[in-house]
């Protein structure tokens, strides 16, 4: 990590902080994690401040050190926002790769940048994500509250999966409930039909967090 001494940016009066920090005050640290050009003009990306200063190449080859061994899919058949959602949230949780199923463009908005720091695939449709997750030994797990669908909070998802989700509003498309493995139900208990499509991604990816990861405890922290 770069020394204690670098000071997040001030800002002017009126004006809201922004992420980041400054330039790293000399002496630099020597190592080749470190990028120049954020070392001498600050670093404000979106990254945790273990990796201020870091090269994108470093911040992936630490992350693919730990990453966790369940992946994420998401079907884009309409540009669907909440995909970038899901993007974001599958880099929170460390998902081992991120799946694209159907078209290659994909709304990039609401990951702020985070796909940068993860490996993304694409799949010109589900047969393809299956072969590809069948030839790993992966079992796809859809995620959508559909009729026949196992509770996930009564589930214990496979250690080694793929979590499998649809777009917003129509769900998982009638292919996909095909060729997953098992569809997880997320319970509900209001009056409205279904959850953002990108909390449904998050509480599932909990889900698999919360039986496999290895939690830091304060002392870690």
């Amino acid at each position: 990590m770069p020394e204690a001494s670098a000071e997040p940016i001030q800002y002017d009066e009126g004006y809201g902080p922004e992420i980041g920090v400054g330039p790293h005050p000399l002496p630099w640290p020597e190592s080749e994690r470190y990028d120049p050009e954020l070392l001498a003009h600050g670093d404000r990306r979106n990254v945790g401040d273990a990796y201020r200063y870091w090269t994108r190449e470093a911040i992936v080859a630490d992350l693919d050190l730990r990453r966790h061994d369940f992946h994420v899919a998401v079907e884009n058949w309409s540009h669907d926002f909440n995909i970038g959602s899901v993007v974001r949230t599958a880099n929170a949780f460390l998902a081992k790769e991120i799946h694209i199923v159907g078209r290659r463009r994909w709304n990039r908005r609401g990951a702020m940048v985070t796909d940068r720091y993860q490996h993304v695939r694409h799949h010109p449709d589900t047969a393809g994500l299956t072969a590809w997750a069948e030839a790993e030994g992966l079992p796809v797990i859809g995620i959508d509250n559909l009729p026949g669908a196992v509770p996930l909070e009564r589930t214990e998802l496979p250690r080694r999966c793929v979590l499998l989700f649809g777009q917003e509003g129509p769900g998982l498309t009638e292919e996909a409930r095909a060729h997953a493995s098992m569809v997880c139900s997320i319970a509900q208990f209001g009056s409205t039909r279904s959850i953002n499509a990108g909390a449904a991604a998050a509480i599932a990816m909990h889900a698999w967090v919360q039986r496999y990861a290895d939690i830091p405890g304060p002392q870690d922290r």
